[in-house]
């Protein structure tokens, strides 16, 4: 096997999935990380209202992952101490007869957050090259093009003050089948499985594979993916938030100055 890569690093070049371990915790132990990730938690708090104060930029979050891979888990955790006022989360199921009559990335540009605000899409604007291409609903030169499309989509969101942090949740197939049977033994759980998660889990390698075209042909410097090993929720959570406080740090902002006025007389 390959070095593992560390998964606050962005993806560059090639990737193999079968060589990044999705049980890695890089020698971390899961009591050390709770409280590392509270304190993470309320940076990013921190961080958003900084964000939100100053309207400069905005941060686009993007989630993408196979089922159980953790997405609901990690906004729930990572992201909870975000204020709702300048949070919106987005998922893109299924599009609607009328985004199907419109270009594939319609949909997703209305949903891109507004400056000083944290935007997060719970499954995203890849799924257009990821489900379609596996049932070969497109053909992988039509996969190509929308992935070139991406590019220029995520680089002018870029130039227009977006900062874009994306994350590919890697679970191993095994810890995907334990998730899927606890949901199963759940009653809290079981609504969120239906008999397409099963189905789909036969098409795990072409999955695999198509993701590793994303990764490869989308990770840019403006936009760039990182492979996240999530087999273990806890570490999972605790690099996310690492990267997000870093991208939000990277920003240097401060507290924007009031308008020198004094408080009227009583």
């Amino acid at each position: 096997m390959a070095k593992q890569p560390h998964p606050t690093h962005p993806v560059t070049g090639k990737v193999s999935l079968r060589d990044i371990d999705p049980g890695y915790t890089g020698g971390i132990e899961e009591g050390d990380a709770k409280d590392t990730l509270a304190k993470d938690v309320e940076r990013l708090a921190e961080l958003h209202d900084l964000l939100y104060a100053n309207s400069h930029k905005a941060l686009l979050v993007v989630l993408q992952g196979m089922d159980t891979s953790g997405k609901d888990g990690t906004i729930r955790h990572v992201l909870q101490g975000l204020s709702p006022q300048g949070t919106v989360v987005s998922s893109f199921k299924q599009p609607s007869p009328e985004e199907l009559s419109h270009d594939f990335l319609w949909r997703v540009h209305r949903r891109v957050p507004p400056l000083g605000t944290i935007g997060i899409f719970n499954r995203s604007h890849y799924e257009d090259v990821l489900i379609v291409r596996v049932h070969g609903e497109i053909s992988d030169k039509r996969a190509r093009e929308r992935l070139q499309s991406i590019r220029r989509f995520e680089r002018h969101l870029a130039e227009e003050d977006v900062v874009i942090r994306k994350f590919f949740l890697h679970i191993s197939r095994e810890e995907q089948e334990k998730r899927l049977q606890e949901r199963l033994e759940e009653p809290r759980k079981r609504w969120k499985i239906s008999a397409a998660d099963f189905a789909e889990r036969r098409r795990w390698d072409e999955y695999q594979a198509a993701y590793e075209d994303v990764l490869r042909e989308t990770s840019t410097s403006r936009a760039p993916w990182y492979v996240i090993p999530s087999d273990h929720k806890w570490y999972r959570n605790l690099c996310v938030a690492k990267v997000l406080i870093e991208a939000l740090e990277g920003l240097k902002m401060d507290w924007p100055k009031g308008e020198d006025e004094e408080l009227p007389a009583d």
